[in-house]
C-alpha cells in the first residue's frame, strides 16, 4: 500500500485507508470486520456518552460511515485546508461557530440526510473534545481520524471505573 506524508503538524505518516481501519477499528467491538449499530452504540458508551446521545450518534456515525467509504477519507492536504479556510480565531483549533460555518459551506446540494449526518456527527465532536477555552483543536480532529482518541478515552473510563 503506498504511504502518503501528512504534514509535520499532524505527527502521522500513514494511508488514507489505516486512518478509516484504525477509526472505525474502536467501533468493531467483537473485532469481526463488520460493525454494526449495536457495536457502534456500544462504542460510543464506552466513550462516556449518554444513552440518548449514543443512539443518535450511531445512527449517524453509521450513516456517515457507509457514505465515506466510497469516498477518501483523510486527506492530510484537505485536512490542513480546512484548518486555513475556516480557523479564522486561532489557526490550530475551530470555534463553534467557525465549525457551523465548515459545515455548512461543505454540504452537498440536495442531501438533507447527509447535512443532518454530518452537523450530528461534528458537533458532537465539538461538544465532547472541546478544550476548557470552547475550541476543538487540529489535533484533537486528527486524533479522532486515526482512532487514538477513541482508545484513550475508553482507556480513562475504564481506569476511572476500576478506582470506583
Amino acid at each position: 500500500m503506498a504511504s502518503s506524508t501528512m504534514s509535520s503538524d499532524t505527527n502521522q505518516t500513514d494511508t488514507d485507508q489505516d486512518f478509516l481501519q484504525k477509526h472505525v477499528a474502536f467501533f468493531d467491538r467483537n473485532k469481526d470486520g463488520i460493525i454494526n449499530p449495536w457495536e457502534t452504540f456500544q462504542g460510543f458508551r464506552a466513550i462516556g456518552v449518554g444513552i440518548l446521545l449514543s443512539t443518535v450518534a450511531s445512527l449517524a456515525f453509521l450513516s456517515t460511515w457507509l457514505s465515506v467509504t466510497l469516498l477518501p477519507w483523510f486527506v492530510p492536504s484537505k485536512f490542513q485546508e480546512n484548518f486555513k479556510n475556516y480557523a479564522h480565531t486561532y489557526p490550530d483549533a475551530l470555534t463553534s461557530d467557525e465549525l457551523s460555518e465548515m459545515l455548512k459551506a461543505k454540504r452537498e446540494p440536495m442531501d438533507c440526510i447527509g447535512w443532518i449526518a454530518a452537523f450530528l456527527e461534528w458537533k458532537i465532536l465539538f461538544y465532547m473534545y472541546k478544550d476548557v477555552n470552547g475550541l476543538l483543536c487540529k489535533e484533537t480532529i486528527r486524533r479522532v481520524y486515526d482512532g487514538s482518541l477513541f482508545e484513550q478515552m475508553d482507556k480513562e473510563r475504564q481506569s476511572s471505573k476500576k478506582k470506583a
